[in-house]
């Protein structure tokens, strides 16, 4: 079981044009581009957040700096 031919999806392309009528497949794919043009946005507002992430200090640097605040042993 192979990959389709050209053949075949052109087949598959008619049956669904004759079921869902060509109206509802362009507001579908106007739909479809949309939501892919929302989520390309809102990935593009998420990365500045990430940018801050990086600026937060390593954890061994965290620990030298509780070890200059502790208490002095006796």
């Amino acid at each position: 079981m192979g990959s389709f031919s050209t053949m075949h999806w052109l087949i598959v392309l008619v049956i669904v044009a004759l079921v869902f009528g060509t109206r509802k497949l362009g507001t579908f794919g106007s739909d479809l581009g949309s939501a892919i043009k929302g989520f390309k946005d809102g990935i593009r507002e998420a990365e500045p957040v990430e940018e801050k992430a990086d600026t937060v200090k390593p954890a061994a640097a965290l620990g030298d700096a509780q070890e200059t605040h502790a208490a002095p042993k006796q």
